[in-house]
Parts: C-alpha cells; structure tokens; sequence
C-alpha cells in the first residue's frame, strides 16, 4: 500500500453509516499496518474538540513484538484478574446473558492475545490545573475509532492496563503530568464490521422529563 492509497483510503465513508457499523474488533490479525496509515487515524482524533482548543492528546503507537510483549504480559494479568471473577459468576447464575458472555469471551481473546494486535495505541493528555484532560480524550479516542472503521482496520477501547498504569506508563514514556488513559489495539479484523444490535433509540429518547 503506497502513500498514495493510504491517502485516499476511506475518504468516501459516509459519515453515519461508519457511525452505524463501528463496533469493537478484537480479533486482529498480526499482519503489520502501515505506520502512515497509523498517522491517518490519529490525526482524525486531532480534530476532536478540548476546551480552550488546548489539544492536549498525545499518541504512543508501540509496534516492536518485543514492546507489544512486555505490555500484552501486563495487561493479560490485570485482565484475568478482572474478568475470571464474571466467569464464575456466569457458572453460577444460568440467567447471566448471553451477550455480555459473548463479549467477555471476545474480550479474553484479546487479552490473551494482545501481543500478536500489531499496533498498541495509547492515548494521554497533559494534565491541567493538576487534572487528566480525559473530557477531550474520550472524543479523540472516538474519532479515531471510526478513522479505523473508514479505512478498515479493526480497533476497540480498553482500559484494563490502567491496573498496571505507573509501569506501563514510564515504559512508554508517559510521566505523572501525562497520563494514559486508554489503550487502542489495532490491526487488520479477523471478522468484520457490522451494524451491532441496539435497543430503539425510541427506548432511550425522552424529551423535557425522564420518565421509566
């Protein structure tokens, strides 16, 4: 894939239907992505807004195995010890649902398999007046989420390294005044992308006053 592709991929997306089809891919494939192409999604999460257009996103895209490893051990110990836990729970209980057992499931896959996930982005921000600038963050994560949906990449939020915050961080650079606040594991998708299933937004729309 040459610049040229790269520049052009995704570009006729329609903006609602990645909106629609975006979902959590977390079965990757190991075969590299592109670092321009890892350039493209991010600077798509350079257009979120921040207060004070202060942009205080930074971006650390770890592509060595030997990097990928040493994280992937990490997370997979803080994962495990977050999620066994439900799986016990779902033994126990036969009216635990099936979706939320469906996607643990994926999620293990990912966690065991992190190491292999080509790129392992995280996302910090600088703090200010002595506080994460997660509010700006979260759109950027976003945006560079359905960056990877137009151009085909697989990608999904977690936040399970955050167990291992301090370590990870200073391993990757970060410091105390630019914390991580999410990690980003991105490759090309063993499945693919697909309008996930929604409750109507009619269940979830109120105007003027909730009501149950």
């Amino acid at each position: 894939m040459n610049e040229r592709e790269i520049e052009r991929l995704g570009e006729d997306v329609p903006l609602l239907e990645g909106i629609r089809s975006t979902r959590a891919i977390r079965r990757l494939r190991p075969d590299p992505v592109p670092k321009a192409l890892v350039r493209k999604v991010c600077e798509a999460g350079t257009y979120a807004p921040s207060g004070g257009n202060r942009q205080p996103w930074i971006f650390v895209a770890v592509t060595e195995p030997e990097r990928r490893a040493w994280i992937a051990e990490r997370y997979k110990t803080a994962f495990h010890a977050y999620v066994d836990p439900l799986f016990e729970r779902a033994e126990r209980e036969p009216d635990f649902p099936a979706p939320a057992l469906r996607n643990m499931k994926a999620a293990v896959h990912l966690a065991d398999h992190l190491h292999e996930a080509p790129v392992h982005l995280f996302v910090a921000g600088w703090r200010h007046r002595g506080e994460a600038q997660t509010q700006a963050l979260y759109p950027a994560i976003q945006n560079i989420l359905l960056a990877c949906r137009a151009v085909g990449l697989g990608a999904s939020l977690t936040t399970a390294h955050l167990r291992h915050a301090s370590e990870i961080d200073a391993y990757i650079g970060l410091s105390e005044r630019t914390p991580s606040c999410a990690l980003l594991p991105i490759g090309w998708p063993a499945g693919r992308y697909g309008r996930p299933p929604r409750a109507s937004v009619d269940e979830k729309l109120h105007f003027e006053r909730y009501s149950a």
